[in-house]
Formats: structure tokens, C-alpha cells, sequence
């Protein structure tokens, strides 16, 4: 592994191995991408896949909101996408200005011509170059996480052709052909772990699982379909790493809405932090899963709409109840799902300010 700069903010990986920390760390998902003019001013000259195979891209645009917030962010997000995955598989995606797949799967019969071997070095080493330029261009600042979709997520987009408001083609694999769903479910998470792992090996920090589709599922169906290859990619990126001699990083997993089953993740998952949604307590997420796992969340991304006086109001009452009146441990601060694309950036700084002066210990 490279050499890299020494850290000067370890906030964020104290957090998630469960410490006190002297006020909550913050980072915004998607927090490098439309809601920025400076990214605009990338991406009006590049296409969308381009600046994520673009490590010198990448980079540029993973730097502009540690740049522009500069002192309030405690982590970096390596810029990239989750459908990286299925790309590497060997399918097709097109962003315009939403993900398409040209030709999803429609069967089970076209899942048995994805490559059974994928070479994810080679498929997403541009990630691997921009994570260790990033980590180097950071000097220390913040971490830098790297991430990747889950399955039963991308397995969703796989079959779907894109998002879906009724999900009923891929729930149908689920439901007509369980035994071919959960090899792929498994097939999709070995390249998950190889890319993980290499991600770390390259330089990041924390990595993160994004489920965003996870609440689409009945529990007993998450339990079911999604919850084994999520355990499959937390073991398995520890076990490659142990093996290889290199150090095991935090790992969080995001299974937005499926806020009654974060007992279960905390459990059995195999992670260090659960994200939550905004649509649970976090007085009762602290509850459901203890000490075992760290939290990240979980304000809702609509309030950076809301004003200054409700943004502030919330980041109190979020701090609150994460804190429950205690000193502030295990909890990052985050949204519960990603900024969106018409927010002010000015007003998604006063939400990182509002959680420095709210998160105190």
C-alpha cells in the first residue's frame, strides 16, 4: 500500500469504531455532485461516466466540497457511481440524465451470460488511481471513503433497465426463480468484495454499502434475499484483507428503509456503522441496536429546502436524540439519503455548521 499523508482529522473513524468524540463528524452523501456550480462547470464539458473513469476528474470534483467547506466536513466521498458494478460485469449503462440499461436482464437464461470470472482490477482500476491521487491531493485533511451498491440494489437495476417505482420485474425473479436470484445476488457480491478491497488497498479510509432500494423488500423477503449477500461482502472483504496483512477499515452499511430491521443488520450484517433514513427516531435506532454498531443519519434532505430556523431547529433535535442527552459516541451525522440537486449551497452550510454547534459533547 502507498505511502500517504499523515491524518490530521480522525473524527469520523473514531466514530465508527464506537467512541466518544468530541462532537458528531459530518459528511453529506452525494455531497460532491449537482448541487455544486463547480461541479456543474465539470460536467457541462464531460459526460457523467467520463469524469468517474477520469481519475484526475474524479479527484477534482471528490476535492470541491472538502475545498468550498473547508474545516466542516470530516470525510470525503471518492466520487464514482454503484452501476460501476454492473459495468464491469459486463452490462451496459447509460446516464441520461437517469441510468438506463440498454439491454437488462430479462431472464435468468441472460444472468448465465454475465462473465462467471470478472477481472475487477482491471474493470475498475480507474477508481483504484483516483482513490490514491485523492488520498494523496487530501494531505491529511479528511478521510476518504469509498463505496459500493449492494446487491439486491444493483441486481434491481440489472433487471429493471433503471430506477422503477413498482420494482415488479425484479421482485418477480425474486418470487419465480429464488434459487437463480440468489446465485446472482451472490455472484454480484464477489465483485462487490474484490472492489472493496481494492478500494482499501488503494486508500480509503471507510467504506460504505449503499442498500438504497433495501426498503422495497418485506423484512422476512430482506431477510431472505438481501441480508446473506450483505453478510457475504462484510466477511468477505475482512477475510481478503486479514489474508493480504492489511489493516480491516471501518464498514457501514445504508439499507434506507428498512428501519425496522436495523436490529437484525446490527446483529448479523457484519458492520461496524448502520445508516438510517429520516424516517425512524434516532432514540429508538440507539435502542434497537445498543452498542454493537455505530449510526449515521439521518435528516431528512428536504429540510436544506426548510429555512435556517427549521434546519437549525432539527440538527438540535437530531443531535438530541442521537445523544440522548450523553456525551456524543458512535454517531456521524449525515443525511438520511443523498442532498438533491436544487439545494443552496449556502444553506448546506449552515446545516454543517448547525452540526458543529449542535453535536458537542
Amino acid at each position: 500500500m502507498a505511502s500517504f499523508p499523515l491524518m490530521k482529522n480522525d473524527l469520523i473513524l473514531r466514530a465508527a469504531r464506537g467512541e466518544e468524540t468530541e462532537r458528531a463528524p459530518v459528511w453529506v452523501m452525494r455531497q460532491a455532485g449537482r448541487y455544486l456550480p463547480e461541479f456543474l462547470a465539470v460536467r457541462a464539458d464531460h459526460d457523467f461516466f467520463e469524469i468517474c473513469r477520469t481519475p484526475a476528474l474524479a479527484m477534482e470534483v471528490t476535492l470541491q466540497p472538502i475545498r468550498r467547506y473547508s474545516g466542516l466536513l470530516d470525510a470525503a466521498i471518492i466520487f464514482s457511481d454503484i452501476l460501476v458494478v454492473p459495468q464491469a460485469m459486463g452490462m451496459e449503462v447509460i446516464m441520461n440524465p437517469g441510468p438506463h440499461f440498454p439491454n437488462p436482464l430479462i431472464t435468468p437464461a441472460d444472468a448465465e451470460k454475465l462473465p462467471k470470472v470478472v477481472d475487477v482490477d482491471k474493470e475498475l482500476g480507474y477508481v483504484y488511481e483516483a482513490i490514491t491521487q485523492t488520498r494523496h491531493a487530501l494531505k491529511g485533511e479528511v478521510p476518504l471513503i469509498g463505496f459500493c451498491g449492494a446487491p439486491w440494489t444493483l441486481f434491481s437495476y440489472m433487471i429493471e433497465g433503471g430506477g422503477s417505482k413498482t420494482f415488479h420485474k425484479c421482485k418477480s425473479w425474486l418470487f419465480k426463480y429464488p434459487e437463480e436470484s440468489k446465485a446472482l445476488l451472490n455472484q454480484i457480491a464477489d465483485v462487490c468484495i474484490d472492489f472493496l478491497v481494492g478500494q482499501i488497498k488503494a486508500g480509503a479510509q471507510l467504506v460504505q454499502v449503499f442498500d438504497s432500494w433495501a426498503g422495497e423488500l418485506a423484512p422476512h423477503h430482506f431477510e431472505e434475499f438481501a441480508l446473506p449477500s450483505l453478510q457475504r461482502i462484510s466477511s468477505g472483504v475482512r477475510a481478503k484483507l486479514v489474508a493480504a496483512g492489511i489493516p480491516v477499515v471501518p464498514m457501514t452499511l445504508f439499507p434506507k428503509g428498512q428501519n425496522l430491521q436495523i436490529a437484525l443488520c446490527a446483529d448479523k450484517a457484519g458492520y461496524d456503522v448502520i445508516g438510517i433514513d429520516w424516517c425512524i427516531d434516532p432514540a429508538d435506532a440507539r435502542r434497537a441496536v445498543g452498542d454493537k454498531v455505530a449510526l449515521q443519519g439521518n435528516l431528512d434532505p428536504n429540510l436544506l429546502y426548510g429555512g435556517r430556523d427549521a434546519l437549525e431547529r432539527e440538527v438540535k433535535r437530531m443531535s438530541e436524540s442521537f445523544n440522548g442527552g450523553k456525551k456524543t459516541k458512535a454517531w456521524i451525522a449525515n443525511l438520511g439519503h443523498g442532498i438533491t440537486p436544487g439545494v443552496d449551497p449556502e444553506d448546506m452550510r449552515w446545516f454543517l455548521e448547525c452540526v458543529h454547534s449542535h453535536s458537542a459533547a
